[in-house]
Formats: C-alpha cells, sequence, structure tokens
C-alpha cells in the first residue's frame, strides 16, 4: 500500500530499516524545522553582511569644473568669500561653467540634505553666483536612501554659467556626421529654426545654400547653424529671433553646427571639414529604418581616427516600428564595442540619462551617448537639448602660439584683437606677407577678441583677398614662420588594395591644409601593406605649406586611407634650396 506524505513525496508502508511510516513523518517534521531555522540565519546574517552600500560619485577632482558640497548653511563671511573665490577657479576650469553637487561628501558619498537645508544651500550657492556675476540652473535634484532613515534626503545638481568677461558668449562647435538620406539637415533645421518637419523635408530648406542641394535634397558643402541657450537654459534659435545678431545677443552658449555632407562623393569636404574646423564633437546621424549603411562606419572612423568625441543620433523613429528602432541600437551597440572602438554605448531615455550622459561624456571619452528622436513627432527631440545645454567645453584655456587658419577663420591657439599686426602665408612662393587686422565678427555680431577654438570672420583692410587661398595661416611675426614642401610623419595604412610605396600620391589633410603629395621614401620599409606602420616621407607637388610637429594627419587616394602625426619638418634648404632669412620672406602685399 503506497501513501503520499504531507511533503508530497511518495513512502511505503514501512520505510528503511524497519522504520514505520508515522515515524519517517514526524523525522520529516523535525528535519524541516531544523532546516528552516537555518536557513532563516542564514539569511538573516547575510542581510546584515550584504546591507546595501550608500551610493558614490566618483572622488572629487582637484582640476576641472565639478565641485562637491555637502551643505552651504549659513556661512560665515569670511566662508563665503573663500566659497565664491572656489565658484570663479571651477568657472575659469569650465570656460564659464560649473556643475555643484550640494549633498556630496569630497570623497563622493552622497549623503543628501534636508528639505530645509537644500534651499538654504541652494541659496547660498545663488549668492556666490551672483557676486561673480553668474546665473545658475536647478538640473535635477534625486533622493537617496542613507542610513534608512525616515527623513527624506536629497541631493541637488546645479549648473552655474558665466560668460567670461572678454567673451559675448561661450562657443561649441559640433560636427555633424552620418550616411546621406539620414536626416542630419532636417534635424538642424528643426533644432535651429524651432519648427518640426512635415515628413517631407521642409525643415531643412533653410540650410541649403545651393539649387542642387534643394533639387536633390543632399548637403554637398560644408554650412553652419547655430543653436542658442539663454543663462537660465532655455533654447534661443530662430523661433523668437529673427536674425543671427538677435541670437548672439540673447545667449550665453552658443551650440555652432557643421552640416557636412553625407555622399561618398563628397568625402574629401567632409575630410575637410573635420580637420580644418577643429570641432569639439561629433554628432553621427542614423536613420532608424535603414541602420548602418554607407558612409556612416566610414564617417565614425573619421571622428575617430582624429580623436573627436563622437555621440549618435537616430534619427527617424516615427517611420518604423520600436523594434525596428531597437534593433539599430542593438546593432550600434555591437559595432561600438568592437575591438577598434573599445566604446562603451549609453542609450538615452530621460532627461536623468541626458544628464549623466553630457557629464560622464565629457569626463571619459569611451562614453557614446545614442539618442533615439524623430524630426516629425518631436519624439525625444528636448533630452538632445538637454544634453547640449549642459555639455562643457573640451579645450582648456591654456595659450601658447598664435595661429589663425584661413576657411573663415578659426582660431588654433593663442588671442586674436583688432588692429593687431600678424603675417599670413604661405604663398606659392613660400613668402608670408604683412596685414593688419580691421574688424572681427563671430556669427555676424562684431567682437574685439578672437580667442582659441572660435572661428570668426576678419576683415583685412586694404589687403588684396586674391591672394588668400586655403591652407594658409595667420601668425604673429614674433613667430618667426617657418615653410616646408617635405616633412615626415609617422603613419598607419588602414587599407590598400594592393601596396603602398615610394612614389604613390595621396591627398594628404594636415589641418586646413589639403594638397597632394608623393611618397618621397619609407624609412626601413620598401612597401607597406594594410595594418601596417612606418614612418614616410611625404613631398607636396603644388607649393609649400606651413605645418606644425605633432599636427594629425589624414592621407587618402581611392579606396587608400591613412592616419599618423607630423614627426620632422624639413628646413627650406632641404627642400627648395632657400637659404633667405625671415626678414626676405616678408613682403608688403
Amino acid at each position: 500500500m503506497v501513501d503520499l506524505t504531507e511533503s508530497g513525496a511518495v513512502s511505503p508502508g514501512h520505510g528503511r530499516h524497519g522504520q514505520s511510516s508515522g515515524s519517517c513523518k514526524k523525522t520529516s517534521k523535525k528535519s524541516r524545522t531544523r532546516r528552516s531555522k537555518r536557513g532563516r540565519r542564514r539569511r538573516s546574517k547575510k542581510n546584515r553582511n550584504n546591507k546595501t552600500p550608500p551610493p558614490y560619485l566618483p572622488p572629487e577632482a582637484e582640476e576641472g569644473n565639478i565641485e562637491y558640497k555637502l551643505k552651504l548653511v549659513n556661512p560665515t563671511q569670511y566662508r563665503f568669500e573663500h566659497l565664491a573665490t572656489q565658484l570663479k577657479w571651477r568657472l575659469q576650469e569650465g570656460r564659464g561653467e560649473a556643475v555643484y553637487q550640494i549633498g556630496v561628501e569630497d570623497n563622493g558619498l552622497l549623503v543628501g540634505l534636508t528639505e530645509s537645508d537644500m534651499k538654504a544651500s541652494l541659496k547660498t550657492l545663488k549668492r556666490m553666483a551672483e557676486k561673480v556675476g553668474a546665473d545658475i540652473t536647478l538640473l535635477r535634484e534625486r533622493e537617496v536612501d542613507y542610513d534608512l532613515d525616515r527623513n527624506t534626503r536629497k541631493i541637488a545638481e546645479v549648473l552655474v554659467r558665466k560668460v567670461p568677461d572678454d567673451q559675448q558668449f561661450l562657443d561649441l562647435r559640433v560636427a555633424v556626421l552620418g550616411n546621406v538620406d539620414s536626416g542630419k539637415s532636417t534635424l538642424l533645421g528643426v533644432l535651429t529654426q524651432g519648427e518640426l518637419d512635415n515628413g517631407r523635408g521642409r525643415a531643412r530648406l533653410n540650410l541649403f545654400r545651393h539649387l542642387h542641394e534643394i533639387q536633390t535634397g543632399r548637403t554637398s558643402s560644408i554650412s553652419f547653424e547655430i543653436l542658442g541657450f539663454n543663462s537660465k537654459g532655455e533654447v534661443v534659435n530662430y523661433s523668437e529671433s529673427r536674425t543671427a545678431e538677435e541670437i548672439c545677443e540673447s545667449s550665453s552658449k552658443m551650440i555652432t553646427f557643421i552640416d557636412l555632407a553625407g555622399h561618398h562623393k563628397y568625402l574629401k569636404t567632409t575630410i575637410f571639414g573635420l580637420t580644418s574646423y577643429c570641432p569639439d564633437f561629433a554628432m553621427l546621424v542614423v536613420s532608424a529604418n535603414t541602420g548602418i549603411a554607407g558612409t556612416t562606419r566610414e564617417h565614425l572612423g573619421l571622428a575617430m581616427a582624429l580623436k573627436v568625441p563622437i555621440f549618435i543620433v537616430v534619427s527617424k523613429v516615427d517611420l518604423c516600428s520600436r523594434g525596428t528602432v531597437e534593433r539599430t541600437v542593438r546593432q550600434l551597440e555591437r559595432v561600438l564595442k568592437q575591438p577598434g572602438c573599445n566604446k562603451v554605448p549609453m542609450v538615452v531615455s530621460n532627461p536623468d540619462d541626458a544628464v549623466t550622459a553630457a557629464q560622464q561624456f565629457a569626463q571619459s571619452a569611451c562614453i557614446t551617448p545614442i539618442f533615439t528622436l524623430s524630426s516629425v513627432s518631436g519624439e525625444s527631440l528636448d533630452l538632445l537639448k538637454v544634453f547640449l545645454n549642459i555639455l562643457p567645453p573640451l579645450s582648456n584655456s591654456k595659450e601658447q602660439e598664435d595661429i589663425a587658419v584661413i576657411n573663415d577663420c578659426v582660431r588654433f591657439s593663442g588671442v586674436c584683437r583688432e588692429g593687431e599686426r600678424l603675417v599670413v602665408g604661405p604663398t606659392d612662393e613660400g613668402r608670408f606677407l604683412r596685414l593688419k587686422v580691421g574688424s572681427i565678427q563671430r556669427n555676424r555680431s562684431a567682437c574685439r577678441v578672437l580667442r582659441a577654438g572660435q572661428a570668426a570672420t576678419l576683415a583685412l583692410g586694404n589687403f588684396d583677398r586674391s591672394l588668400l587661398r586655403k591652407g594658409m595661416v595667420m601668425v604673429s611675426p614674433k613667430m618667426n614662420p617657418t615653410i616646408c614642401c617635405q616633412f615626415e610623419a609617422a603613419i598607419v595604412l588602414l587599407f590598400h588594395a594592393k601596396t603602398f610605396r615610394r612614389g604613390s600620391q595621396v591627398t594628404v589633410h594636415v589641418g586646413n591644409v589639403r594638397q597632394t603629395a608623393t611618397v618621397e621614401c619609407l624609412h626601413g620599409k620598401d612597401e607597406l601593406r594594410t595594418g601596417e606602420r612606418a614612418v614616410v616621407r611625404f613631398r607636396f607637388i603644388k607649393h609649400p605649406e606651413y605645418l606644425r610637429l605633432g599636427a594629425k594627419l589624414l592621407f587618402r587616394e581611392g579606396v587608400t586611407k591613412g592616419i599618423g602625426h607630423v614627426t620632422r619638418l624639413l628646413p627650406p634648404s632641404q627642400n627648395h634650396d632657400q637659404n633667405q632669412n625671415h626678414d626676405q620672406n616678408l613682403q608688403e602685399p
């Protein structure tokens, strides 16, 4: 006869070793009781040992624009002056922007403040900002669970912004990359015009510069669009301002978008825009319905080769299902995680993500934020605006040499002022010409000083414009500028169909310089294949150029592509047997 015990196990009428079923049942009950007690003791011990630890931020850095403060409640006058001086330092480090984390210890521990202490701390921070002429914007507040007390504690993240005294606004340059028909120009039109697209490209019409661009809907040239933010973080664009001057006057921060071509036949224009305009960041636009296609991988590789931090926007999410969008995002994540990229993708889905992404993106080159949005429905468009508003400049304020390049004019380093006397060159004969800066305009607004990393247009008085060409530089005469027709570079050959050897001709991009060069020799090797490295001597075939040691180099010819940096400039005596001194090379136009 077979019975079912209480535990559901099958038990015969007589157990092993002659035990009855009743005895088995009793033993089973005691065993279960002991196991239950042991389990409770283990869980209790585990809970005590594995108590949820308090959350941390990275420890506060001495340098940079991020400051941690536990609280700022009723400081003494001496303490207040010290805090204001500290704020000035953080603003200087961030080129006019600083982020304060209130309720956080210096080691990064998120302690949090009560509501009354938080209000008092924010009030003190506002007084500090007013003293130095800055404005504050509360980015977000978060509750923290610390010490498991019942009082609600919060930490606050505050953006402090102050336009430097010698500038009209803070300026960031963002290069816009992506395959043809991915929605780059449409997205810029929506951001800068303030009106959503109608689904047929209406938003992009104001961005095109040529008739064939309007007819085909494809960008073939480099264009610039601006998006402003006022001191409160509110968007300033053409929806409320009629002219660029009004946008500049109302903005404390300006994003200048460099709209580049997506079609492969305009690749040289895209490379020139990336190398010559020195963007702070790159925005890669990918269409959700096509995914990674066309020049997308190539543009991603170019940005990485030039060490331009990149974030990704997946556009046209209104045209496809959520599953298709997620498939495109997964495809991007796989590419970014590949050994050649080694990026950490971060999908932005809410305002908190946007704030975190902006800060981590600026601190780590590995982080790559990914936005999914629509220019037609406006879905998640505000997240991109929050990100751009908080995104800090990367370059520091250290000034080295006085160099400006001739496009419109992009300042590499140093300072340029109205009335300053500079030299421009080299000409086709390798000479530098004297000139005087008459006036300076940034985004069609007059300014007196041009600083490192800023783009502007210069009026050069009676100077003959026909003497200028792309690739020239304006420098201080004190630099004693030199030129070269030959230079050496340490390169890596990214791709070549056959072999790369002496006599090969490639188009070389170094900053704003774009010229065909011949390979004179490969040190230690007869030829190069894909993936190999070497030090190569190049010779420009048309005219001499001004280069800098350490400058990033990119060369191409058909499917041939390579990157590197300049390691040696051969003196003019080895180029053209020119032994003229510097004074002979300076001429009046």
